[in-house]
């Protein structure tokens, strides 16, 4: 069955939740629910109209299955040690959630806006993304860590050498209701008021 979409664009954005990729499962979003995350997504704060965010789309089960074996293979070329229970949740992930958008940042040192800023409106267009999913009812996460930056990995899936790789939205259906409870900080833990 279909999630359900969010009423009101601030209960949305006050009821969105990372989900465990592992609990992210079947239905996914189909292609116009996709494209309008992307959409949102292009609606980020971009000083010097750059775009640099990129994003690449995994979602055929035979893509998603060649990168959780990607996974596993760069996990064990970078430490042969590795517990078997890290390799088996990396190896799973990608099975699990119908889909998988590895993000990255075209960054431009050369031009006059910073790189900070670049990789700012980069996150800022994954803000609007996840929550453009939560907004039409489906789970989303964006993960980071050693596969999330390996380069071998990135110029696999299609990133180009001059493409920051900077992790990977894994999106689905909650197979299991999100912790309504989840703590945030207090305002206090975060906020200050300057009188001059």
């Amino acid at each position: 069955m279909p999630p359900e979409p969010c009423d009101g664009p601030l209960q949305m954005l006050l009821s969105r939740r990372s989900v465990k990729a592992l609990l992210l499962g079947e239905p996914g979003p189909d292609k116009s629910q996709v494209h309008a995350a992307l959409d949102a997504a292009a609606c980020a704060p971009d000083h010097g109209a750059l775009t640099p965010w990129r994003f690449v789309l995994i979602s055929k089960p035979a893509a998603r299955e060649r990168l959780a074996e990607l996974f596993v293979r760069r996990m064990l070329e970078r430490d042969p040690t590795l517990a078997s229970g890290k390799l088996e949740k990396a190896r799973t992930m990608p099975r699990t959630a119908p889909l998988v958008i590895a993000v990255g940042a075209h960054v431009r040192s050369e031009h006059k806006v910073p790189e900070i800023e670049q990789l700012l409106a980069t996150g800022a267009a994954v803000m609007n993304l996840l929550n453009a999913f939560h907004a039409q009812g489906y789970g989303a996460i964006w993960l980071t860590g050693p596969n999330a930056y390996d380069e071998q990995i990135a110029a696999e899936i299609g990133f180009e050498a001059s493409e920051r790789p900077l992790g990977f939205v894994y999106v689905g259906t909650p197979q299991e209701r999100p912790h309504e409870g989840a703590r945030r900080p207090e305002r206090a833990a975060f906020v200050r008021k300057w009188s001059g």
